[in-house]
């Protein structure tokens, strides 16, 4: 289409980084450090032939030694008759003997990280048993491993952190993301004051029960009574400084209990009360947190970012966007796991998202818009990349943990479905996946989502995921707009795709049409094929139109254009456009042109009269205008603006 007056505006850009909100970045940045080391290992099969049902966990830890004592009685059925059971356990960790009712085992330990230990008997499938396991040693551990004995202010801290594997470096467990314990006993030993004489307070997951003295140690008991997974289940001790708020919940409050270090209370202090703020808009949006008859807290710790134990998320710093991130965990993460690591974007999206969530109802629609275009911009920096996962990406935790993708896309492809389903359909959806009764506290796979919101909103959603899920890269928009007459717009709407993967992304697109006196109209185009034509009917003076104003979509470069109308002939111009006193129309030598009217934009007819080369357009008032050529190829419609 030849335009008379090419307005084109980039209105998304391809930044990088520099332009990028880094606060989730930083957030996957530390989870993939998190897990570096780890990742290598995987669920271990000769563990898959028993299913956990409890756990009394028994640690003895000074937070100046890295060093820990351990006895873990475990309680399982077998699904297969049983003459010998294997938990894992890093070789670097000494078990000292395995009991059964009180009698001594056999076992062996070999360098896969494995604790053989042979049953005096058969354990037939579908019956419950227990052993428990003594061990001791020193951890190994670095700057992200799963258990730290470091510093803080120069006081000693021991914390651990077993996402997604490393679990056994420190406590003999089965690491397999689908089977959750039912029920776990955490009893913490540590001596009763540091160095500096300043009390030593343990954090662990669920209620504490209860602090037993015993000369110079203290025993921390807590119960936790909700199915977890090994990666979550975590401990930390040092001289921390407790203070809680309170969430009302409806008359059946819960305490928020935040464990920090002495040197951050003031800081804590400030800026953990928005919790109970983040924790109210996410009960109203979903469900009732899934661990109201328990605690939700925070602990501090000595790395950035942060972990979303459940029940009790570790801190590197109080931001806001942090504490929104760990704390949707506990719905999605903790409540529901992913059931592998190609679903994790089940995890991060969700909790990327929902802080984004937190900007629009703390901050506003302004905001949550600018929140938006920093995914944008940091998702179309790159023309590929898909969210959900294969099987070779599950061996790389720089992809498993990839900030554009798992994190920044993921939210972006949940926000894109809740305009595709509306508000009523996304929350009914979302709150149905956490209430399914067989996911819930269990673990879900992409596949079980899908259906689900397939469900709650009547739609078939298989190529809205393949498109932007199980695909790469995104659209780029051409908008092409012009006025029919004083009461119609007609907008012409082109789409390439950056990645050869998606040959079209069907999508609902957001425009906004601007009037004259500040009018202002939005319209979703249910955009099926490329240069579809839409035929709006409007009220006001349509001046200008802007390309999806609140960046609900993940496109870039998208161009807007005032063009012609009704016939596309290349070789008519109009000129100048825009003009002062006249205008000129040169046309094709076999394009006969009759009449020639002018109208403003509330329909009225300014000027008539038989074509001439020239007209003086002196009289017009300023601004745009409809000019109208009856020629022998039917109507030709062009906007005309006077200065």
């Amino acid at each position: 289409m030849n335009s008379l007056v090419r307005l084109v505006v980039i209105l998304i850009s391809s930044v990088g980084f520099a332009q990028h909100d880094l606060s989730v970045n930083d957030i996957s940045e530390a989870e993939m450090k998190a897990a570096m080391s780890r990742m290598a290992f995987q669920a271990n099969a000769n563990t898959g032939n028993y299913d956990l049902t409890y756990h009394r966990l028994e640690f003895t830890v000074d937070p100046n030694v890295n060093f820990i004592n351990g006895d873990v009685t475990s309680y399982f059925i077998a699904k297969e008759d049983l003459t010998q059971v294997i938990f894992d356990l890093d070789d670097n960790l000494t078990v000292s003997q395995v009991l059964q009712d009180g009698n001594s085992l056999s076992f062996s330990q070999n360098t896969d990280d494995e604790l053989i230990i042979t049953l005096p008997q058969v354990q037939n499938q579908g019956v419950l048993d227990s052993l428990t396991i003594s061990y001791s040693g020193s951890p190994s551990t670095s700057g992200f491993g799963a258990f730290t004995q470091t510093y803080h202010n120069s006081d000693p801290i021991i914390w651990t952190l077993s996402e997604p594997y490393g679990a056994k470096n420190w406590w003999p467990c089965k690491q397999d993301l689908i089977d959750k314990v039912d029920v776990i006993d955490v009893f913490i030993t540590s001596p009763q004051f540091n160095p500096s004489n300043d009390e030593y307070i343990a954090v662990s997951n669920g209620v504490e029960q209860s602090q037993v003295i015993n000369g110079m140690n203290k025993t921390t008991h807590f119960r936790h009574q909700f199915p977890i997974p090994a990666y979550l289940i975590a401990i930390a001790v040092t001289n921390y400084d407790v203070f809680s708020q309170q969430v009302p919940n409806n008359g059946n409050p819960f305490d928020i209990i935040n464990y920090v270090f002495p040197e951050s209370l003031a800081d804590a202090q400030l800026n953990t009360p928005v919790t109970v703020d983040i924790m109210n808009l996410f009960i109203d949006l979903f469900e009732p947190y899934p661990y109201e008859a328990e605690k939700y807290g925070h602990a501090e710790f000595t790395r950035s970012g942060g972990m979303e134990h459940t029940t009790v998320s570790f801190m590197g710093n109080y931001s806001r966007n942090l504490i929104a991130h760990e704390l949707a965990h506990q719905w999605f993460g903790d409540k529901i796991t992913c059931g592998s690591w190609k679903d994790i974007w089940l995890n991060e999206g969700f909790a990327t998202y929902l802080s984004g969530l937190v900007v629009e109802e703390l901050d506003g629609n302004a905001a949550f818009t600018s929140w938006k275009q920093a995914r944008n911009n940091f998702i179309t920096a790159q023309p590929d990349g898909y969210v959900y996962l294969t099987d070779q990406d599950t061996t790389s935790v720089s992809r498993i943990f990839n900030g554009r993708l798992t994190y920044n896309k993921a939210a972006m492809v949940l926000h894109m479905l809740r305009k595709k389903l509306g508000e009523i359909d996304f929350y009914q959806g979302v709150q149905d996946y956490l209430a399914h009764p067989d996911l819930a506290f269990g673990y879900a796979k992409t596949e079980d989502f899908i259906p689900i919101m397939e469900l709650a909103s009547g739609l078939n959603l298989t190529e809205f995921f393949d498109d932007w899920l199980f695909n790469e890269g995104h659209p780029s928009y051409d908008l092409v707009w012009n006025l029919m007459g004083p009461s119609q717009v007609r907008i012409v709407l082109t789409q390439s795709q950056s990645h050869p993967s998606v040959a079209f992304f069907e999508a609902p697109v957001p425009v906004r049409l601007e009037g004259l006196g500040g009018e202002m109209m939005d319209v979703v185009l249910d955009h099926s094929t490329s240069g579809q034509e839409f035929i709006i009917d409007v009220t006001f003076d349509v001046s200008n139109i802007v390309f999806d104003p609140e960046f609900d979509l993940i496109s870039a470069n998208n161009q807007v254009s005032l063009g012609t109308d009704d016939i596309l002939i290349t070789d008519l111009v109009v000129y100048p456009n825009p003009a002062q006193t006249a205008i000129t129309i040169l046309k094709p030598q076999d394009l006969e042109i009759e009449k020639i009217r002018i109208y403003n934009l509330l329909g009225q007819l300014i000027i008539e009269k038989p074509f001439s080369q020239t007209i003086l357009i002196d009289q017009l008032a300023a601004g745009l205008h409809l000019l109208q050529l009856e020629t022998s190829e039917g109507l030709i419609t062009k906007s005309l603006i006077k200065h």
